[in-house]
Parts: structure tokens; C-alpha cells; sequence
């Protein structure tokens, strides 16, 4: 098969062995994969693999590797031995992980997991979501994405008191806006440097959207919620609490100790960004002001497959996110056009 592989640190597009599935396992085409900042993180930093005790994710610049996480696919054929649930030229995702290997590992961060940087890949039949409607594959794969700030916006358990402030509106922040709106959440404040993305975050449902190099985005959630939550603010500051939910969504060094710095006393921080080469934060400051800091992690099943049923029935129209569409010879272009923060939020690759 043809595919985009990863090695040195670089990708190039090359012909490769195709993948052979095993028992349990599922050979798939795939239709659609967007590009995503976890391909660049995982390419740009090969130490993050080979410190990654739990075997997830590895990365051996000698060995060939094909990214590609968010991705819609049609099956080709079963492994021997496997339950064959789904018809063969049935369109499908999954969570993009295997456990048909003896332990999990991430689909597009393995040599032995594919991802959909490929004509061909592989996947656990156990996992299988039969896409239920007709929506084009370039737009169902982005249900990953959608995923985790669906997830991340549930877990955060927003009250109805609260007000969230949105750090960095790439695809996860606008999946949790779109998500916080979902639920009633508001007014939602989000900020980001660019104006396209800050365009995106409105049109995903956000309220109140600001240029973080004109007004602090602290200074902005406290004049949102000046007037219809001021005396809930008070109530809470003077129990130690706060009604801003802030929702970290960068994953660049500095930012979340700028939260920390910035924030009222008793804000809850959800730190979605998680910069690979590491961060430091100011342990005391958040004692102090009794800061509450969850990071991240994957989406939870339930909740992935809510958010892939919502974007698959359109109940959540994610086309705002969506830019142009390429090809496999133009992957390496993709991955560095996502570089640049006046992208679009997902660039999909049409093997």
C-alpha cells in the first residue's frame, strides 16, 4: 500500500508491506483522517514515546510509522479466529486504540498499529462504530477530535452558576464550546490570538470571544459575568470558590502557569493542552489561591460514542472546524501547513 510514513522525524510518502490483520484484528480502508496536533507533538518530540511507560505509544526513529488517529474507514477483511460483526464495505470508526495486541496501544503512534495516513490500517473489532448515516467520511472523521472536548466539557460537571472561559479555540477548545453550549453552559468567553479561530469559536457557540494581546482574558470573564453573576461571585469568593471554569486548550510551555497567575481564587482548571516537552507551574500560587487542576486524558467510551453519534446525525454540525481536503503525496504539506495557527482548525487526508 501507499502511505505517509514517519521516520527521523520526517514523512514521506512511500510503499509500504500492507498490514495483515490478525485475530480479533480488522484490515480497513481508509476513507478520511484529519490531521491533528497530537501527529505534530508525537513526530516533533520521540522522546515523549520513549519515556511512555505504559506501552501506548512508542516511537523508533529506525522504524517506519504511519500517524493518523481521526479517521473514517470501510472494512476489507477479518483476521482468522475473529467474531466478523460488521459486514465487509461496511463505512466505520472506533476509538483510535488496540487491544487486540495483549495490551492497549494507540492506532498511528505504533509500528504495529497503522493509522490512517494509509490506504490500508488496522482495527479492533471490538471497537466498532458502523458510521449511521450518509455524511461524507471527511466530515464523520473528525469525531474523534469532537470526542475529547465533548468528554472534557461533560467531566468538567459546569453548574449552572458558572461561567467557562475557553484558553486556545484549536479543534478540542471548539469541541468543548460546542459541547458547553450543548448543555446550557454560558455565557461561554474564549480567547485566542488569531481571528479566524476566534471567528470558528463563535460560530461553534461561543458568546464572547477575545484578543488576548487586547484585554486579559481574566479581565474579560470578570466583565461578562459583572452584572448577572456578580453576586454569585461574591457568595463564592467568600467561600473560597469561584464560578470561572477555565478550559486550557494550547498545550504550549507558560500557558497554564499564566491560568494559574491569572485566575480568580478557587477557579477549576481543566488542562486539556498538556505541552510534550514538559511545563512548570507555580505549586504554591495554586495552594494559595486553592485552585482545582484536572488534566486532560482521552475521552471517556460513553462519551466518545455520544460525540460520534452527534456529529454522524449532524445534530452537531462541525463543518466551521473543517479546511481544505488533500491527498496522500500532500501529507507532508498538511502536517506543516497545521503548524501554523492561521490553519483551519482540521485538514483531512483523503488516501
Amino acid at each position: 500500500m501507499r502511505a505517509a510514513v514517519l521516520r527521523h522525524g520526517k514523512v514521506a510518502v512511500a510503499t509500504i508491506a500492507d498490514p495483515v490483520p490478525g485475530p480479533g484484528q480488522v484490515l480497513v480502508r481508509s476513507l478520511a483522517c484529519a490531521v491533528c496536533a497530537s501527529d505534530l507533538h508525537y513526530m516533533d518530540h520521540p522522546e515523549a514515546g520513549a519515556d511512555d511507560d505504559s506501552g501506548w505509544s512508542t516511537y523508533d526513529q529506525d522504524v517506519g510509522i504511519v500517524m493518523g488517529h481521526e479517521y473514517c474507514a470501510e472494512i476489507v477483511d477479518y483476521g482468522p479466529g475473529s467474531e466478523r460483526p460488521v459486514p465487509i464495505g461496511t463505512r466505520v470508526s472506533s476509538r483510535p486504540v488496540m487491544f487486540a495486541l495483549g495490551g492497549m496501544k494507540i492506532i498511528g503512534q505504533n509500528p504495529e498499529t497503522p493509522g490512517g495516513f494509509g490506504e490500508l490500517m488496522l482495527l479492533d473489532e471490538t471497537l466498532l462504530k458502523i458510521v449511521p448515516s450518509d455524511l461524507p467520511s471527511e466530515v464523520v472523521c473528525v469525531s474523534d477530535a469532537v470526542a475529547v472536548g465533548w468528554s472534557v466539557a461533560k467531566r468538567a460537571q459546569v453548574r449552572s452558576k458558572d461561567v467557562p472561559l475557553v484558553i486556545g479555540c484549536g479543534a478540542i477548545a471548539l469541541s468543548a464550546i460546542a459541547t458547553l453550549k450543548r448543555l446550557g453552559v454560558g455565557p461561554i468567553v474564549a480567547a485566542d490570538f488569531v481571528a479566524s479561530r476566534r471567528a470558528t469559536a463563535l460560530a461553534m457557540g461561543a458568546d464572547v470571544v477575545i484578543d488576548p494581546r487586547e484585554t486579559s482574558p481574566y479581565q474579560a470573564w470578570s466583565d461578562v459575568t459583572r452584572d448577572t453573576h456578580e453576586a454569585t461571585k461574591n457568595m463564592m469568593a467568600a467561600a473560597g470558590s469561584s464560578a470561572c471554569v477555565v478550559f486550557e486548550c494550547v498545550g504550549v510551555p507558560g500557558v497554564l502557569e499564566s491560568i494559574i497567575q491569572g485566575c480568580d481564587r478557587g477557579t477549576r482548571i481543566m488542562s486539556l493542552g498538556g505541552a510534550p516537552e514538559g511545563d512548570h507551574i507555580s505549586t504554591l500560587t495554586a495552594k494559595r489561591k486553592g485552585l482545582n487542576i484536572q488534566f486532560g486524558g482521552g475521552p471517556l467510551p460513553q462519551h466518545w460514542d455520544e460525540a460520534f453519534e452527534a456529529v454522524c446525525s449532524g445534530a452537531l454540525d462541525v463543518t466551521p472546524m473543517l479546511g481544505q481536503t488533500v491527498g496522500l503525496d500532500q501529507v507532508p504539506e498538511a502536517l506543516n501547513a497545521a503548524r501554523d495557527a492561521n490553519s483551519p482548525a482540521r485538514i483531512v487526508v483523503v488516501p
